[in-house]
């Protein structure tokens, strides 16, 4: 199984990562890709509830909790330390494309989303990035996308990365 492309979307604090990833799934979707998504999250979180059967039985200590249904299955591991995006990559089932929220500081492509209304300034340089989603323009050279333009975003993902 030959490794999926890792792409990162990244940009300052509520510029729009999450709702461009959203149409980017959608899109990447409606084409008939597998898709898998990564959100970085530096803080920690929490995704069992305090109280239900798998937050007890992490609380009792167990290494790895797994929750399993006839159409889900969420894997919550106790870990020494944070794994690297592709440690990650490589649990992950057979997909297509592999979509990250945040890596802001990794070494995967990355599509910067960028808000006039949250600065001009960038987060990444230009030879980090392979495009920019955006409502302002940017001295950059690498394809610049409306905010809402996941097809065309979509487009060049599959030049770059998804037709053989």
């Amino acid at each position: 199984m030959a490794k999926p492309p890792v792409i990162s979307v990244v940009g300052f604090s509520n510029v729009g990562k999450t709702t461009l990833m959203v149409k980017l799934i959608r899109e990447l979707k409606r084409r008939g890709y597998r898709v898998a998504t990564i959100k970085h999250d530096v803080h920690g979180f929490q995704m069992d509830t305090p109280g239900k059967d798998s937050w007890k039985h992490a609380e009792a200590g167990s290494d790895c909790v797994v929750v399993s249904s006839p159409d889900r299955l969420a894997v919550i591991r106790r870990l020494d330390r944070e794994l690297t995006l592709d440690e990650i990559v490589a649990t992950l089932p057979d997909v297509d494309i592999v979509l990250t929220e945040g890596y802001k500081r990794g070494d995967k492509p990355k599509i910067e989303v960028s808000r006039a209304a949250r600065g001009t300034g960038l987060l990444c340089s230009e030879d980090e990035l392979i495009a920019l989603a955006t409502d302002q323009k940017h001295d950059v050279r690498v394809p610049q996308f409306d905010l809402d333009d996941a097809e065309g975003i979509v487009n060049l993902l599959e030049r770059l990365y998804l037709r053989e």
